[in-house]
């Protein structure tokens, strides 16, 4: 009697880094609208800002980089859209004269992706699609 070979490991489950990128990924959301709230004269452009600048980040982030992502990019793309979306959510806080928010945000932003990059590499290398 041969026995089964033991079924694959999936490694793609929640962890700590992906729960914290997703509250990153809301921050930098809030981060918008806050910033389209107080960068601007209200309410005419103010409200376009407050509410288009968070909607669009969404719509990028979720045609390009999210895990059901409509348009599948390669590691390096997938990084490039994260490094625009945290990037502007950084300089946001910035323009709003608070360099320490936008340090500490960025900080965290930055380790948490590099920590998610090399985890999709090791995934696509074993050929795990997820």
């Amino acid at each position: 009697m041969s026995a089964s070979p033991p079924a694959p490991q999936r490694t793609a489950g929640l962890s700590l880094n992906l729960v914290l990128r997703f509250l990153l990924e809301l921050f930098a959301v809030f981060t918008f609208g806050y910033w389209g709230y107080l960068a601007w004269p209200f309410p005419w452009p103010g409200v376009l800002f407050m509410i288009g600048t968070p909607l669009f980040a969404i719509i990028v982030w979720g045609l390009f980089r999210s895990p059901k992502a409509r348009v599948p990019l390669d590691p390096v793309g997938r990084g490039i859209v994260e490094i625009g979306v945290m990037g502007s959510a950084v300089i946001a806080w910035a323009m709003l004269g608070e360099p320490i928010v936008a340090l500490v945000f960025g900080v965290i932003a930055l380790v948490s992706g590099t920590l998610n990059l090399r985890r999709e590499i090791a995934l696509e290398r074993r050929g795990d699609p997820s």
